[in-house]
């Protein structure tokens, strides 16, 4: 979504790492030289600390420890705000422009410390845009830190975003329930890559730490109710068929929650995140580069 900002020197860049930016950790998904597409039951991952700050020492680490690279770079939801507004009518070469008149209202910071940029719904003739807005001195920052370890970013993208790369083949809506520790539920619809629908809820920030009897005793239910909410405004105001499951990228006692949502609904409830939610997330951003590169061959044949 970010534009691919490859404004330096090509190099002969041969691996490929998915990064995942947390506020106190960044987590990077790397394939193995002889695995050269990233497989599901695979864990290959690993942590840096981070302090939210100190970009040069960040990519000096990633350097070290992987060589060049190109990257794709999810940001967790601390780095971003995500905006829905009226899509202005206007062409789309003053679409930006017209778009911080429209936010300026709406945010802390001046417009002028601001990076701004937007994607559409993909249904057709939607009258909103979804604005993303980022601190420009700290995407400025981590783009010259990149360049200086002599890495190729791919791209940059947020958390809702990633999540349409899981099952993006599959030509069925599926309704995906994201966390990250201490953060807001995200709820998200997506269908064939595509996202349709995306929204936060409060009140289980503590999920993941929450126990499995703690997950009986109401979490559950309540949470089965957002689900239901989501799955209603996406039949009824989208228009569109119901979602053929229930995705589940938590932390946790996963399999537990997984059952106890289950009873509520006919769709199938999963347990995705086996493996821990940064390290998929950070998968998902090596899965854009190799979906882009699937999707340029279609759309060239």
């Amino acid at each position: 979504m970010f534009s691919r900002l490859a404004f330096w020197r090509k190099s002969s860049v041969k691996r490929r790492l998915g990064v995942y930016v947390c506020p106190e950790k960044v987590v990077v998904y790397h394939l193995n030289d002889e695995n050269q597409q990233s497989d599901v039951a695979s864990n290959n991952s690993k942590e840096f600390a981070f302090d939210g700050v100190n970009w040069n020492r960040l990519f000096a680490e990633l350097g070290k420890e992987f060589g060049p690279a190109q990257l794709q770079i999810t940001l967790s939801s601390p780095y971003y705000q995500l905006l829905l507004v009226d899509k202005p009518n206007v062409d789309s070469e003053e679409m930006t422009q017209a778009l911080l008149w429209s936010v300026k209202d709406m945010i802390s910071q001046p417009v002028t410390d601001i990076h701004l940029d937007y994607f559409e719904s993909p249904q057709q003739n939607s009258a909103k845009l979804s604005v993303v807005i980022v601190d420009r001195q700290k995407l400025t920052a981590l783009i010259l830190a990149a360049k200086e370890q002599e890495m190729q970013l791919a791209g940059i993208t947020i958390e809702e975003m990633a999540i349409s790369n899981l099952f993006w083949q599959e030509p069925q809506a599926k309704l995906v329930i994201s966390h990250q520790p201490g953060q807001e539920i995200l709820l998200t619809v997506i269908r064939q890559g595509d996202l349709y629908m995306q929204r936060r809820v409060r009140g289980f920030n503590q999920i993941d730490t929450a126990s499995a009897e703690e997950l009986g005793f109401g979490m559950a239910d309540n949470l089965s109710l957002e689900l239901q909410r989501s799955m209603d405004y996406f039949e009824s105001q989208l228009r569109q068929a119901p979602v053929s499951s229930i995705e589940l990228l938590i932390n946790g006692q996963t399999e537990r929650l997984a059952e106890l949502v289950s009873v509520n609904f006919n769709q199938e409830v999963n347990a995705i995140a086996a493996e821990g939610v940064e390290s998929i997330m950070a998968k998902l951003a090596l899965t854009e580069i190799e979906r882009d590169e699937v999707e340029l061959v279609e759309a060239q044949t």
